[in-house]
């Protein structure tokens, strides 16, 4: 059942792109149509990630070489090569999906269209979430150190800002 329905998600995004790239050539659709794949599936779990950080309050430090990074990464994209590049079982889903009913292909296209669109919408409302967490806590660039220094050079700017104008205007020789 998992397997129709991530290859029937594939199978979208496919003919998405086909119709995209139509007056452009049929080159690599099924290339574009995987990495779609892969950064749906690398937001959702980055979201979840930065939803398990904000509940309970640990702080994650991002780096390529951390395993919390790479071994999702390496799953991820070692399940899309074998689905969808290694096995080529995605053209025989494909053959089978072309043969359904017009209705159901349309309904079938809003349910992914509505799915992307979450995956999208969670993603930047985790980020959304991760921000809110760091003001209140005060961590990240709203650290007190940081702000007070941005507002100093924020002053220093004004204050430069306000000198150029009056010799400009001449404000500066007028005493």
């Amino acid at each position: 059942m998992f397997n129709k329905i991530y290859y029937y998600f594939f199978y979208k995004i496919y003919k998405a792109i086909q119709y995209a790239s139509a007056p452009f050539g049929d080159h690599l659709i099924n290339f574009k149509a995987g990495l779609v794949m892969i950064a749906l599936e690398i937001w959702l779990v980055s979201s979840i990630g930065i939803y398990y950080s904000i509940i309970t309050k640990t702080k994650i430090e991002l780096s390529i070489f951390m395993p919390i990074i790479y071994i999702p990464l390496i799953i991820i994209l070692s399940f899309n090569y074998y689905s969808l590049d290694y096995l080529d079982t995605w053209k025989r889903y494909n053959q089978e999906f072309d043969k359904l009913s017009k209705k159901k292909n349309m309904i079938g296209s809003w349910v992914v269209f509505g799915v992307t669109f979450l995956i999208i919408a969670n993603f930047i409302f985790s980020f959304y979430c991760l921000d809110q967490q760091a003001r209140k806590d005060q961590t990240g660039p709203y650290t007190p150190e940081i702000v007070a220094r941005e507002r100093r050079e924020d002053s220093l700017q004004k204050a430069k800002q306000i000198e150029n104008l009056k010799k400009i205007y001449g404000e500066d020789n007028k005493k």
